[in-house]
């Protein structure tokens, strides 16, 4: 199962960890959506940076 996730807020001025978590997920730019499967060390990824994204069923 697939998931989207769309980058809402910026990353600039976050912490190290966090901006390379958002990277990590393929999100480069604010308003960008992207799909990712829905795995353990994708759902924690998601969790780290709950807080700058927006989270929608893939499907």
């Amino acid at each position: 199962m697939k998931v989207k996730v769309k980058l809402v807020k910026s990353i600039s001025g976050r912490k190290p960890g966090h901006k390379e978590t958002v990277n990590g997920l393929g999100l480069r730019r604010i308003n960008q959506t992207v799909e990712v499967e829905n795995t353990p060390s994708i759902q924690g990824m998601i969790d780290k940076v709950s807080y700058l994204l927006e989270v929608t069923s893939g499907g």
